[in-house]
């Protein structure tokens, strides 16, 4: 079921949220059951055959989780761990990555091994990550809740099983156990509308209007047909803000509809492409999986503390690990050894700034060269992260640097897409920068809070309604998945 579609906005959702807090009247442990229940619901809407596999996942880690809190500092809980870990990696290998082994052995050695032909079940990257953490901080000592019902709902919560944010359970599960959390808050459900339609306004309007752009240019390269320069940079232009506001519109979604219940999850962007080097845009894209990337991928191996050297490879794995994680192909692969050598470069350009005797201070114009870089950089490897092959990512990378004669303007509605993508992406604050805004109105004096309470009243409430509707039209046309549906 899409978070952009008619039978989630006027019947799921409604029916969900209505009968949460009506059950919470009678008892809460009813309605994280009832949550539960619309959250499997949910995920089943597409491909019921997944939600066993979902079940069987959630069981085998509780039944984990559980022995490893039992035998924290024991011999017998590395056992376990590894266990688990081996269960979840397994599952993950067979529906994910098994036909990518197998095509990469009949590739490299001529073999015919038949394919196993598994479809991806939506969101088992997401889900599956999510419970390796909870296994690792479990042997740790460090998770601290063990609830079936509310370990149930921490994996499922609807918002955020297909396409995250990663969640992690010291976020999620305590919530559970607020009392506020069952009780209807008009302030809650006001942010989370606001932060919904500004998600969907980012997917119906934006993205969505982008993707015919983007597609012809892509799956034309794919089919071996040529590319003028103009066409492949408006192409690749269009495809870095199409897969920005299609994920952080899922993400602003998500993290709206999580508001409407009481729940707050974790942001996940924090305007990516204004990053003012490789690094930083790494701190603002993906946040989350970048947080879980680094506590339990990188600082395992070693993070920084063991030299230089070390690090940089450690910082190398991470990424080609990550980037694998985000699809069974090649182009994934190299995407993450890509951004890698980006950050290698990053961290070792910094230490030999460091070590000058007099190591000169950012100024306005070297963070603005640092930001163009860096959009630029992340464009390119955004070419990886669409094509379909390392053939096609190659041919529209030769594309991008090869002038030709002949070419035309692109069309005139595409270059007012990329004109406003780009003014709101660098000119305007990001949707958590909006909803602190209304936040600090309560309290704003002065100007600036009249001038906030003004933006956050009626004007601002028939600012969302009118976007609201004007989505709502859009979804007659457009009713695209999310790109991040494939991981």
């Amino acid at each position: 079921m899409l978070f952009n579609s008619f039978e989630f906005i006027f019947a799921f959702l409604p029916v969900a949220l209505c009968g949460f807090f009506l059950i919470a009247r009678l008892s809460r442990p009813a309605a994280a059951g009832w949550l539960t229940a619309a959250s499997l619901f949910f995920y089943g809407w597409r491909d019921p055959r997944f939600v066993s596999l979902l079940i069987v996942s959630i069981g085998l880690n509780f039944a984990c989780g559980t022995m490893l809190a039992a035998r924290v500092g024991q011999p017998s809980a590395r056992r376990v761990l590894v266990a688990g870990l081996t269960a979840n990696l397994l599952m993950l290998g067979v529906f994910k990555y098994a036909d990518f082994v197998i095509g990469t052995v009949n590739g490299a050695l001529g073999a015919a091994l038949p394919l196993t032909g598994f479809a991806l079940p939506l969101g088992i990257s997401f889900y599956t990550f999510t419970q390796i953490a909870f296994l690792v901080d479990a042997a740790r000592g460090q998770a601290k809740e063990y609830r079936l019902l509310h370990y149930v709902l921490f994996v499922t919560w609807f918002p955020h099983i297909i396409a995250g944010p990663l969640l992690h359970h010291r976020g999620l599960m305590p919530q559970f156990e607020r009392a506020e959390v069952y009780r209807w808050s008009s302030r809650h459900v006001a942010d989370g509308l606001a932060l919904f339609t500004m998600g969907l306004a980012k997917k119906v309007l934006l993205a969505d209007a982008l993707g015919p752009f983007v597609d012809p240019a892509f799956d034309g390269l794919a089919g071996g047909q040529p590319v003028t320069a103009v066409a492949a940079w408006t192409a690749t232009l269009a495809f870095t803000f199409q897969l920005y506001f299609d994920f952080s519109g899922y993400s602003d979604m998500a993290v709206g509809l999580s508001k409407l219940f009481g729940i707050e999850l974790p942001l996940n962007f924090n305007s990516p492409y204004q990053a003012s080097s490789i690094a930083d845009f790494w701190r603002r894209w993906h946040m989350t999986l970048s947080t879980f990337l680094r506590d339990y991928l990188y600082v395992p191996l070693g993070g920084n503390r063991r030299g230089e050297p070390r690090r940089y490879l450690n910082v190398a794995v991470t990424m080609v690990l990550g980037g694998l994680w985000h699809g069974a192909n090649w182009t994934f692969v190299v995407w993450g050894g890509f951004h890698g050598l980006l950050l290698v470069g990053h961290h070792g350009w910094r230490r030999w700034r460091q070590a000058r005797p007099e190591p000169s201070r950012p100024t306005r114009a070297g963070r603005l060269a640092g930001t163009s870089l860096t959009f630029v950089l992340v464009s390119l490897g955004w070419v990886l992260f669409r094509a379909d092959s390392l053939t096609a990512a190659g041919r529209m990378i030769t594309a991008l640097v090869t002038p030709t004669s002949g070419s035309t303007l692109p069309a005139r509605e595409l270059l007012w897409l990329l004109g406003l993508s780009a003014f709101i992406v660098f000119g305007l604050p990001n949707s958590n920068a909006v909803i602190g805004l209304v936040q600090r109105s309560a309290t704003e004096t002065g100007w600036r809070g009249v001038l906030a309470r003004t933006a956050v009243g009626p004007l601002g409430g028939a600012f969302v309604g009118g976007v609201f509707m004007t989505c709502l039209s859009r979804l007659t046309t457009v009713s695209a998945d999310f790109f991040y549906f494939q991981f």
